[in-house]
């Protein structure tokens, strides 16, 4: 139900048939969200919850996916499961605003980057420009 609700703003210009698509799509994407699909939402792990969220606004056909923190409080082996999805979005051609406090991995996904310090962009670049600049890899790469 959590993910059908995803594309209630499509209902009226799609097809029930696109709707089942979408569905098994985020299946595919996801599928210990099939393994769990008559479990409530709450019940769920973060990671699982996390999942949900990313497949509900995929129900949408989005052509720009709006993530803050996917990592944020995740198991690395789920961080790593949900952040290879989102490279094949990447690939697919939606356009993603990403905002993630591993720097790592939202400077490996990004084209452009922007550093934030209290509230403020001290920096900004493209992602590789970021990557390699020495202030940024050693106050948040660890580098």
């Amino acid at each position: 139900m959590n993910l059908r609700l995803g594309a209630w703003s499509q209902r009226r210009q799609r097809s029930r048939a696109a709707e089942a698509q979408a569905l098994q799509k985020v299946f595919a994407l996801f599928p210990r969200l099939a393994e769990r699909r008559a479990q409530v939402a709450g019940t769920m792990s973060g990671g699982e919850q996390q999942m949900l969220a990313i497949g509900r606004a995929l129900m949408a056909a989005p052509k720009l996916l709006i993530l803050d923190e996917p990592s944020m409080g995740l198991a690395p082996t789920i961080v790593d499961d949900i952040f290879d999805v989102l490279r094949g979005l990447r690939r697919e051609g939606i356009g993603m605003l990403l905002v993630e406090q591993n720097a790592r991995l939202a400077l490996e996904m990004a084209d452009r980057g922007y550093v934030l310090e209290t509230g403020r962009i001290a920096m900004s670049g493209s992602a590789a420009d970021l990557a390699s600049d020495e202030r940024v890899r050693h106050a948040y790469l660890g580098a």
